[in-house]
């Protein structure tokens, strides 16, 4: 009879443990989906990604973690993907794969990088300086938007001080925004033919010529 209920007391501890063990965990995965879902509400997908990896790495199975992980992986990837870094947006996806493979949004995206590899591959056999013009013509562009305010400004002051110099300025400024305008469009179409077509080949040596600036074209 001892035996016995030595036997039925050992029992009992070892499901006593099991089941603290047991909450233990899910705490554990429930705590980290929470920090999971925090970060994903501030718009920090990485520590999002952390948290969820942290979760499944107690329980494995956890639906709220895989998806959380998922979409955290695909919007790394997305942001990687703006800002040029191709393999570090298709790690990335690989990443999203595991827990949801048939996600209609990480084939599409997964397409997109794949396509931006292979057509920046070209952009750059055809024409090596294709960045530093491109941050060139986003400068020019800009510089329209300061222009535009001037005039704005112009017309604002007119509408309390009535002095038909700010209309003149304006008048000014407003040839000036046109010829940037039509100066900025014959850039774009230059740079456009550079990207597609590449650098003329030099005649006599058959070699490509060096790229020329953009910058100043009439």
């Amino acid at each position: 009879m001892i035996r016995i209920i030595r036997t039925l007391l050992v029992a009992l501890v070892v499901v006593s443990t099991a089941g603290c063990a047991s909450g233990i965990k899910g705490w554990i995965v429930s705590t980290r989906d929470r920090q999971g879902d925090i970060a994903v509400s501030r718009g920090n997908y990485k520590d999002a990604a952390l948290a969820y990896r942290l979760a499944l790495a107690v329980n494995p199975l956890d639906e709220h973690a895989r998806a959380g992980l998922t979409e955290a992986q695909l919007q790394v990837a997305a942001a990687n993907f703006r800002i040029s870094k191709f393999d570090d947006a298709l790690a990335a996806l690989s990443v999203a794969a595991r827990y949801d493979p048939s996600n209609p949004r990480l084939a599409e995206l997964r397409s997109e990088v794949e396509q931006a590899k292979i057509k920046r591959l070209i952009v750059i056999s055809n024409y090596p300086t294709y960045k530093e013009n491109a941050v060139v013509m986003r400068t020019a562009y800009q510089n329209l938007t300061v222009l535009n305010r001037r005039i704005l400004a112009e017309l604002a002051a007119f509408s309390y001080t009535y002095d038909t110099e700010n209309l003149t300025r304006a008048i000014r400024d407003s040839f000036e925004l046109e010829a940037e305008v039509a100066r900025n469009r014959r850039r774009l179409v230059a740079y456009r033919q550079l990207v597609e077509s590449g650098v003329p080949a030099n005649e006599t040596s058959g070699s490509l010529a060096p790229p020329a600036s953009l910058l100043p074209l009439p």
